[in-house]
């Protein structure tokens, strides 16, 4: 897009819109020949062009040292761009579930908060999805959430991003050892589907994502099968042609599958790009 007459009205290519960034360690790795440091390579490029035109980017995790969410706010703070004129919101947000931020004491979130110097911010919730402001999280004392509780947090966390977000981008994924009800990746996914939200999917880092892709019939399954995790069969619903995302199915295919992180970079953008939905209000 070039730039206006006029330098002050100008706004980036993506500046109103919201991205989800669904991504977490792919037991698939080492099968690859690759590290966690490929994965975190990978989203850190994605989240930096994203960032470059102007996408303001979601992520639902926690605050693990050198996590995800920590790797995107240390991203934005090197690489932040030039807000538009008299827009003053967050380039990242992250969105805590109850569970996750209810572990820790009110003031770490709150000296967590002031470090972001305006950057990135973290978004508490309740555990029914509803916002919490500082006033009331510092009334809160700290707790051990029940398996119950980590299960209803964390999927109204990812229904409030799904539903405050344009689209979402998957990536690798565990699919054991996790919490909630069923892996995280795959219940992300399968809210951007249900809702017809634009969801890319990166298999090629395997894990989660890479499960998805299969049953959707993007990618031809690998000859060993690990067994399935819970609600896997949800997605026989839906096909490549569900994505709604703008790119053709032999793009999605690609996406799906490539090692590439240019060549994602480049089918995510133009999808992207092509989507009218994209200059109206997040599916709610």
């Amino acid at each position: 897009m070039a730039r206006g007459s006029d330098p002050m009205s100008y706004r980036e290519a993506l500046s109103q819109h919201v991205v989800a960034i669904s991504m977490s360690e792919s037991p698939d790795m080492p099968i690859l020949g690759l590290s966690d440091q490929h994965l975190r390579d990978a989203m850190a490029e994605i989240a930096r062009h994203l960032l470059a035109l102007g996408a303001r980017l979601v992520y639902g995790g926690d605050l693990r040292t050198q996590g995800f969410t920590e790797l995107l706010f240390e991203l934005v703070a090197r690489h932040r761009r030039d807000a538009d004129e008299g827009d003053e919101r967050a380039s990242v947000l992250s969105y805590l579930a109850w569970p996750v931020h209810i572990q820790k004491p009110a003031s770490e979130l709150e000296q967590y908060a002031a470090d972001l110097a305006g950057s990135a911010a973290l978004v508490l919730l309740a555990l029914d999805g509803r916002r919490l402001t500082p006033r009331e999280r510092v009334t809160m004392p700290q707790a051990q959430p029940t398996e119950a509780e980590w299960e209803q947090g964390l999927t109204v966390m990812r229904a409030v991003v799904r539903a405050e977000t344009h689209a979402r981008i998957v990536l690798g994924g565990r699919v054991d050892h996790y919490k909630g009800a069923m892996p995280g990746i795959a219940e992300e996914a399968l809210q951007s589907l249900e809702a017809k939200q634009p969801l890319f999917l990166m298999g090629g880092f395997g894990g989660c994502a890479r499960d998805v892709a299969e049953t959707l019939g993007l990618i031809v399954p690998w000859g060993a099968s690990r067994p399935t995790w819970p609600r896997r069969p949800a997605f026989e619903a839906y096909s490549g042609g569900d994505l709604n995302n703008g790119l053709t199915a032999g793009e999605n295919a690609t996406l799906a599958q490539t090692l590439h992180v240019d060549q994602a970079i480049t089918l995510i953008l133009r999808g992207l790009l092509s989507l009218d939905q994209l200059n109206s209000q997040p599916s709610r």
